[in-house]
């Protein structure tokens, strides 16, 4: 992988699973506009963030795996902070304590058996279902500058810029992120059909961005879609597939507009959802990281890690 940042042992890295859709549902937490990081500025909301990753970082102890620990800033940008009347100074200090948070953990639980790589999770400017009115690719890097840069000086390892719907807004990012000097993956998002939202297709949306930026990104994902919208559109041997590192599928098989449209959680069958990551995983050579996003928790990245990590059969 081009300026990989994980370390070459062990073979896998957890990651967490679908945060809000958690906090929302299990954890009964109200979070306006999708958002988790005003956690971050009340003790009951950091102790919240802790426990939340903590019972992770166990799952990849069990494994012999080793862990990504995503801030949970998706939405800690300029215009979604100021809809939540955070902006400007209040916001950098936001997003920087959200790494100082992950720092504890990894300060407390890494070993040389379970290291731990943080990341400064980038949102897309707009909502993540629908890429609305494509940025270019300047407007990309002017507006995702500021939160990369306030990652980069907290010392992250690298950002994930999650749920991607179009090429230009992923461009903008890789250039703000080459501009402070820190590795970057980029996650694209797909509909059923396997082709972002924009139409554009997994193959040329890769090949798109690592032709304009001399292939920067560390790796891509592909997150916030399950299995079944894209594992139809993968061509053994295809050039692109090597480039795919990271999956964080959906727990449900609906679509991004029945989702919308949900109004209890749709949490599918962690069986069935690890034994599709056992099959994408003969079928991406570089898949390393595995997660979960939407409607997923720990019994997912359970079965994911059983059956990717472990090769056992999981459990009905």
């Amino acid at each position: 992988m081009t300026h990989s940042v994980l370390y070459e042992k062990p073979a896998y890295y957890l990651t967490d699973g679908g945060l809000e859709t958690t906090l929302i549902f299990e954890n009964e937490i109200d979070l306006p506009l999708f958002a988790a990081f005003p956690l971050i500025e009340t003790p009951q909301g950091q102790e919240t963030l802790r426990a939340y990753f903590e019972q992770y970082i166990e799952i990849a102890r069990s494994a012999g795996c080793g862990f990504v620990l995503e801030s949970a800033t998706w939405r800690s940008s300029p215009d979604w902070g100021k809809q939540l009347d955070c902006d400007g100074d209040r916001l950098n200090d936001v997003n920087q304590r959200h790494i100082e948070l992950l720092r504890g953990l990894r300060d407390t639980h890494a070993s040389a058996r379970l290291p731990m790589i943080i990341s400064g999770c980038v949102g897309p400017r707009g909502d993540g279902y629908n890429p609305g009115q494509v940025m270019t690719h300047a407007e990309a890097t002017a507006y995702h500058a500021q939160q990369i840069q306030s990652f980069a000086q907290a010392g992250v390892d690298m950002i994930s810029a999650i749920t991607m719907t179009n090429t230009p807004e992923a461009l903008g990012i890789v250039t703000a992120a080459r501009a402070a000097n820190v590795p970057c993956v980029i996650s694209f998002t797909v509909e059923t059909d396997g082709h972002l939202p924009t139409g554009q297709s997994l193959a040329d949306a890769i090949a798109a961005v690592d032709q304009e930026t001399n292939a920067y990104p560390s790796y891509y994902m592909i997150n916030c879609a399950h299995p079944t919208h894209f594992a139809h559109r993968i061509e053994a041997g295809a050039g692109w597939t090597s480039r795919i590192g990271g999956i964080r599928a959906n727990a449900s098989c609906k679509s991004h507009a029945e989702l919308d449209e949900a109004e209890t959680l749709d949490r599918g069958c962690p069986h069935d959802l690890g034994a599709a990551y056992a099959d994408l995983a003969r079928q991406f050579p570089n898949l390393r990281v595995l997660g979960g996003c939407c409607g997923t928790d720990k019994a997912h990245i359970q079965a994911i890690a059983k059956s990717v990590v472990s090769g056992e059969l999981v459990p009905t």
